[in-house]
């Protein structure tokens, strides 16, 4: 089906952390209009299996698909670094990830570059193949932070606990005398006030979350999909609890959002109900 200026963009992630790439949709793309999935009854992402990961993908996919949507961006580094490749073969659609605008903007940035993200995005060493991808000579160091969406989906943000953990977490980079930092995981950018009294003021700190609407709108200029026109309000789905992502986002978002559950057991059979020759 041809797709159209005035569709929505889909973004999800497993919970709040994409909403660091919303809001920079916000203020990058204001006038395109958003749909933002959460998978937060599944999260986190993190400690899950690339099988898993592949598989809970597929099902967010089908599903904005069937929203009618132009664009998807992968919102969660987990799901970019373990499922991108593999879905953009099998979807006759536009699906961005993080991952490689991420490592691009740290290698205009520094040569000692650490990396902060969930356990599987370390384990896959998605970000140090893209830096050293980009340029063999930079050096990587990806440190796996398990603690950091739990706090943050715990709304943890300023404890002393979450204070030593982070201090834990940034130890060994710090050491090593990084001159970048990438946030690894898009729920990173939540932790920013505390993650940057704790690095010495020389690092740079990278979002990726910034770099990745600047290559969906590069995208969408291509295609001839940009919309110039007004946005519709943004819709937002979860696969948990509604009222606590209302309440959790409300402090970045600036408003309470009015949030619908999709069950993602019925995700596939709804598509499958839609498709019965596939």
């Amino acid at each position: 089906m041809m797709k159209n200026s005035h569709q929505r963009i889909g973004l999800f992630d497993s919970g709040v952390g994409g909403l660091t790439v919303l809001r920079e949709m916000y203020r990058q793309l204001p006038t395109e209009s958003l749909l933002y999935f959460a998978d937060s009854a599944r999260l986190p992402y993190g400690t899950r299996s690339p099988e898993e990961i592949l598989l809970f993908v597929r099902e967010i996919l089908n599903w904005m698909c069937a929203q009618d949507v132009k664009m998807v961006i992968m919102a969660c580094n987990t799901s970019s670094a373990l499922a991108l490749e593999a879905v953009r073969k099998e979807y006759d659609i536009p699906i961005l990830g993080v991952i490689l605008a991420g490592a691009r903007a740290a290698v205009n940035e520094g040569k000692r570059i650490g990396v902060i993200a969930t356990a599987a995005t370390t384990k896959s060493h998605a970000y140090r193949q893209a830096i050293q991808e980009i340029n063999p000579l930079t050096q990587v160091w990806e440190i796996a932070c398990p603690e950091f969406v739990r706090l943050i989906e715990q709304n943890q943000l300023y404890t002393d606990y979450t204070q030593q953990i982070a201090q834990q977490y940034l130890a060994s980079l710090i050491k090593e005398e990084i001159d970048t930092l990438v946030y690894g995981c898009t729920h990173y950018r939540h932790l920013d006030r505390t993650i940057r009294t704790l690095l010495p003021p020389s690092v740079q700190i990278i979002d990726p979350a910034e770099h990745i609407v600047v290559a969906a709108e590069k995208e969408l200029s291509l295609l001839g999909l940009r919309n110039h026109q007004f946005s519709l309000p943004t819709r937002f789905c979860v696969s948990g609890s509604p009222q606590q992502f209302a309440n959790l986002s409300q402090q970045w978002l600036g408003y309470y959002p009015l949030v619908t559950q999709i069950n993602t057991q019925k995700l596939s059979s709804e598509i499958m109900a839609l498709n019965p020759a596939s």
